[in-house]
């Protein structure tokens, strides 16, 4: 369809506009107050004042649109397609699971806090997202210092006898053994989520009015502790810094572009106190920046994060009306969009710039190392391209059952799960490790501009700088022939072999061999060396591609299991769910006695040493890769 004849019959109301590439693709969703004047804007020549998005305009090849009561409905109608069909000239907030986020479970009758990178919709409550892993950690340390929570699996809490170590340290009030009443825990955890929303001073008079009415109660002892809880508490607000002398809650951000690259600070201020900061990259889409912000702000408000009292912006927001109406619904109260002209609030808007501009200089500074570094492995291991993208692959099964193999990729030195790929192994028998990699190198390069999953899902992945298998000789030569046969050609090939012979070496008084690398046509391994960067690139992605592997193959091999279960007679549905609620998942199942078996109603001794015969394989194969399932997510070693 003609563009012009498309704009001139755009209506003059508020809704969603959609534009489309070839096939239909959406590749941009955007909201407007009139759409035929919004969307016309951007094919203007001349006369818009705003930002032309000239490579967006040469893309479109059609434009949907649909219409709406308001722009409320609209700013919806736009939030649930951008999450529908994350078009590719959209910012997309990052996924809440790429970062580390806290996770308390509201809705259990004692909650825990936890360390998350997924956010489900569980009912729990989510606090973040945060990049730093050990920032995250070292909070919910001084959380659990003031209030024990406690942080163990649903099968440790339900079999647990006697109270745990946390809680001789004073970190854990050992709900699970009913040392505290559900009411003293649920107070315990409505603190903590005070905290961590900020509410520190509504948290601190919270506690006053706790350590009153127990010094009324003559209970002096619980007096006491809360009276330190309100001490730690002063005393992480003293080292924060203080911005502002007026007692409210700010949220400050700022907006800088640079070349092909934008930077969004925040800056989260509580009690006129700077509490913490993040700043959030974007490549530069030549989008306005007035659309860049909204839609910023639309999804970093969006769910259960905090609204603060102030929202304050770098710019107006034709917008902001309808925003501001939506924050102020979230709320319950008024959360204004500020652009600030004058007095303390220019002052913030300044401190984010000068983070934002920081964070640039840092990011800048740090993909600068990673492109040394990528050079550097290609000097290290001969390679002909400079691996900006590497694949890389495992086998993981036992004697040949439940046999799968797995795909990691790495972009520019870091993890791109979005391009992770599992094969599951079909048509062979017994423990082939070489047959699995050459069906799985096989199906991944056959169609490689045009690969399908497995559910069926098309997503076209390029063809990597360097393809990486774990293994020796022997899986480095059936990635050879896989691109022979296919005609792949000018992508480099290695394989990471680990020495399995290094004890029996070690034995003879021979030095190990230690981990080394094989190329095509080249006699020498290169041997990894400890502290090397390259080399300790390689041993990540190695490592990454290991724990992919091992958790898909143990998630088929507990469905197995789980099938198992309800082969063996006398167990029905009821028994089953019983010992599910009992145990929690297969491996408290699999680790229990005969006679922790039997306390479960039903499970007589037969049945539980029925159950132990059909958990043996699960068993022993979870003690073999248990260590594996503990490789740290959080690598930013870099």
């Amino acid at each position: 369809m003609n563009i012009e004849e498309i704009l001139s019959k755009l209506p003059a109301s508020p809704g969603v506009y959609i534009m489309k590439g070839k096939e239909d693709e959406v590749i941009y969703i955007g909201k407007a107050k009139n759409l035929r004047s919004r969307v016309r804007s951007y094919f203007r020549e001349q006369g818009d004042t705003r930002y032309t998005v000239k490579f967006l305009v040469a893309r479109v090849e059609d434009i949907g649109y649909i219409v709406t009561a308001n722009e409320k409905e609209a700013l919806f109608l736009e939030d649930t397609l951008l999450k529908q069909h994350k078009p590719k000239y959209n910012i997309q907030l990052k996924d809440s699971k790429t970062y580390v986020s806290i996770k308390i479970t509201v809705k259990d009758k004692f909650p825990r806090i936890l360390v998350t990178r997924q956010i489900k919709k569980d009912g729990s409550r989510y606090f973040g997202p945060y990049t730093s892993a050990r920032d995250v950690r070292d909070t919910i340390k001084f959380i659990r210092r003031i209030f024990p929570l406690c942080v163990c699996s649903a099968s440790v809490f339900n079999n647990r006898v006697r109270p745990c170590l946390d809680f001789q340290m004073g970190i854990c009030s050992a709900p699970a053994v009913g040392l505290i009443s559900e009411e003293a825990y649920r107070d315990l955890v409505n603190s903590a989520i005070l905290f961590l929303e900020g509410r520190n001073k509504e948290l601190v008079r919270h506690l006053w009015d706790k350590m009153n009415e127990a010094a009324a109660a003559l209970d002096f002892e619980k007096a006491a502790k809360i009276r330190d809880q309100i001490a730690s508490i002063e005393h992480m607000l003293e080292k924060q810094k203080v911005v502002t002398h007026k007692a409210v809650d700010q949220d400050v951000f700022a907006f800088i572009r640079e070349k092909d690259s934008i930077i969004i600070q925040a800056l989260f201020i509580r009690d006129g106190r700077l509490v913490s900061s993040q700043d959030y990259y974007f490549h530069e889409l030549g989008l306005p920046d007035d659309e860049i912000i909204s839609s910023f702000i639309t999804q970093f408000y969006r769910g259960e994060r905090y609204v603060p009292d102030e929202v304050i912006l770098p710019i107006r927001l034709e917008d902001s009306p309808v925003i501001e109406e939506w924050l102020a619904d979230k709320k319950g109260r008024k959360a204004p969009l500020i652009v600030p002209e004058r007095g303390d609030r220019t002052r913030l808007l300044e401190m984010a710039f000068e983070n934002a501009r920081e964070a640039l200089r840092k990011r800048t500074e740090q993909q600068s190392a990673k492109s040394d570094l990528l050079f550097e492995l290609k000097n290290r291991l001969h390679l002909r391209n400079t691996p900006n993208n590497i694949e890389a692959f495992d086998i993981s099964n036992i004697s040949g059952k439940q046999a799968v193999g797995a795909m990691v990729n790495f972009k520019q030195g870091a993890p791109d799960k979005n391009s992770y790929r599992l094969f599951k192994i079909k048509g062979l028998e017994g423990p082939d490790d070489y047959a699995m990699m050459y069906q799985v190198l096989s199906r991944r390069y056959k169609h490689a501009a045009d690969e399908k999953t497995e559910q069926g899902e098309e997503k076209a992945l390029p063809l990597p700088d360097l393809i990486m298998v774990d293994g020796g000789k022997g899986q480095l030569n059936i990635a050879v022939e896989v691109l022979h046969e296919l005609g792949i050609t000018g992508v480099d090939i290695a394989a990471l072999a680990k020495d399995r012979e290094d004890d029996r070496l070690l034995r003879k008084g021979k030095a190990p061999k230690g981990e080394r690398i094989f190329r095509p046509n080249v006699k020498d391994p290169v041997h990894l060396r400890e502290g090397s960067k390259p080399d300790l690139l390689l041993r990540r992605v190695r490592d990454e591609v290991h724990r992919f592997a091992i958790s898909y193959h143990r998630k088929l091999r507990s469905k197995e299991v789980a099938s198992l279960l309800e082969k063996i007679p006398g167990i029905g549905d009821k028994k089953r769910k019983a010992l599910f609620e009992r145990f929690g998942d297969l491996e408290a199942m699999a680790n229990a006695s005969t006679e922790e078996l039997m306390e479960v109603q039903g499970i007589t001794e037969a049945l539980a040493l029925s159950l132990k015969e059909a958990l043996k394989e699960f068993k022993s194969s979870s003690e073999l890769d248990a260590d594996l399932s503990l490789i740290s997510e959080d690598q930013d070693k870099f």
